[in-house]
Order: C-alpha cells, then sequence, then structure tokens
C-alpha cells in the first residue's frame, strides 16, 4: 500500500458485533506505528466504547503485516523540541492508564512484530492472544533512546530479570517465550489469530458487565497495595460486588441449575 492511498484511509478502523469491539491499527505501511492522530484516534474510541452497553469486551489488531512497531521514529524528529517530545509521551502513557481504566477488557490480537510502544501496547492490554510467528522487543537500546515508558508497562507484565533482558539488549522474543514470560496468553497459528481471539473475547462478553468492571478495577488497584491492604480493599470489593443484583442471580441461577440473566446491575 502506498503512503499516498493509505493517508486517504481512516488509521483506526471499528466494528461491533456480538458485544466485541474489534479497533484495527490501520497505518500498514508503517507497521502501525503509534502517531500521534494514531493514538488520538485511539483514545477516542476508547472513550465511546467506556459509554457504550453494546460493548463489552475490546480487541485491538493491527493491519497489515505487523501489530504494531512503536512510536513514530519519523514523527518524532520531525519537531525535536522538549516540548514536542513531551507531547507525544504523555499522550501515550495516558492512552495506556486509558486501557487500564477502561471498565471493560482490552485483548490485544498480535501478529508480526510488536516493538517498542507496540509491545507496551500488548503489556498493557489485559490479555493478548499471538499467532506463532510474532515477534516482541524492547528495541530503543539499539538507537541510543531506552524504552522507558515501554518498560512500565513491561515490568507489570513479566518478571524483572525477563524485563531487563528485553530492555538492555532489544533482542527480539518469539511467542513461545512470550507466552512463557507471561506476555500473552495464547499461541495459536497465523491463521487461527483472529478466531482464536474473538472466542475468547466473546466468552468474556457474556459475562455480566458489571462484574468484569469491578473485577478489573480491583485487579490492577490491589496490585499496587501491600499484602495485608490489599486484603482489606478486595474484602470491600467483594462485599460490594455481593449486593450487586447480578451477583444474587449468578448464585441463585447456580443453585438452581439454570443460565443466569444478567442485568449488568
Amino acid at each position: 500500500m502506498s503512503e499516498a492511498h493509505a493517508a486517504n484511509e481512516p488509521v483506526l478502523l471499528e466494528a461491533c458485533e456480538a458485544g466485541v469491539l474489534h479497533l484495527r491499527l490501520n497505518r500498514p505501511a508503517a507497521r502501525n506505528a503509534l502517531s500521534a492522530a494514531l493514538m488520538t484516534a485511539l483514545g477516542e474510541a476508547l472513550q465511546r466504547a467506556a459509554a457504550d452497553p453494546a460493548c463489552r469486551v475490546v480487541v485491538i489488531a493491527g493491519a497489515g503485516p505487523a501489530f504494531c512497531a512503536g512510536h513514530d521514529l519519523r514523527e518524532l524528529r520531525a519537531d525535536p523540541s522538549r516540548t514536542a517530545y513531551e507531547r507525544i509521551f504523555a499522550q501515550c502513557s495516558e492512552l495506556m492508564l486509558q486501557i487500564v481504566r477502561l471498565p471493560k477488557p482490552v485483548i490485544a490480537e498480535v501478529h508480526g512484530i510488536a516493538t517498542a510502544a507496540g509491545c507496551q501496547l500488548v503489556a498493557t492490554c489485559d490479555l493478548a492472544v499471538a499467532a506463532e510467528e510474532a515477534r516482541f522487543a524492547t528495541p530503543g537500546v539499539n538507537i541510543g533512546l531506552f524504552c522507558s515508558t515501554p518498560m512500565v508497562a513491561l515490568t507489570r507484565a513479566v518478571g524483572r530479570k525477563a524485563a531487563m533482558e528485553m530492555l538492555l539488549t532489544g533482542d527480539l522474543v518469539d511467542a513461545a517465550t512470550a507466552h512463557a514470560l507471561g506476555l500473552v496468553n495464547q499461541v495459536v497459528p497465523r491463521g487461527d489469530l483472529t478466531a482464536a481471539t474473538t472466542a475468547l473475547a466473546r466468552r468474556i462478553a457474556g459475562k455480566s458487565a458489571l462484574t468484569l468492571a469491578i473485577g478489573k478495577e480491583a485487579f490492577y488497584a490491589q496490585a499496587e497495595l501491600g499484602l495485608a491492604d490489599a486484603y482489606r480493599y478486595a474484602a470491600e470489593v467483594m462485599t460490594r460486588n455481593m449486593l450487586a443484583r447480578d451477583a444474587a442471580e449468578g448464585i441463585d441461577a447456580f443453585l438452581a441449575k439454570r443460565p443466569p440473566v444478567w442485568r449488568d446491575a
């Protein structure tokens, strides 16, 4: 695809079906590098998803030969000023926080490469399904730019030694290794990637949206607390959850051996 042709297309494609919102990064000629425009489009789509009851799970994928190659280096060098760099990295950080704070699960559907901020995006998503040929890296060290912001998500997704090795070497990690490290949840053949990701998304979409929102928020909140504080916080969350109508419905349905009817309340 030529750059001219790509310029006439939206940088983000959206489609919602059966409760699953599919967001596809659409800068294939640039390996879906996270330009300011793409990050803005993705952030706006996530904001709409948060308020849309028809959207229960979000899947983020990439068009063309790669998932995401990180920041757009040409864009970064177009304005080599402190103000420009602060703006782009702040925008990226806010986008990652937006994914974590979204009251709906977000799944990365990864093929090709996911490098630098693209690897950060995978690590930030709640779940990730990867094709067997997918590769992951934080290669900034190779060009004199340590992957400091990707490091934040990476160190929260994998062990410290593994994260440090990826950050210090910049080497590509294959999908099987990424799975062993905990960076991705599943590895499937490339031809099965979309089907496997969609099946996982729909399985989650069938749960109570309220319960998912409570659980996702609590997961990230407790992870930042000490053990005793985490238990106190989680006990309060469980109490609040038990008072919800969906919890009563779910327990009653289980005891009656019937499917639950969620009201998301």
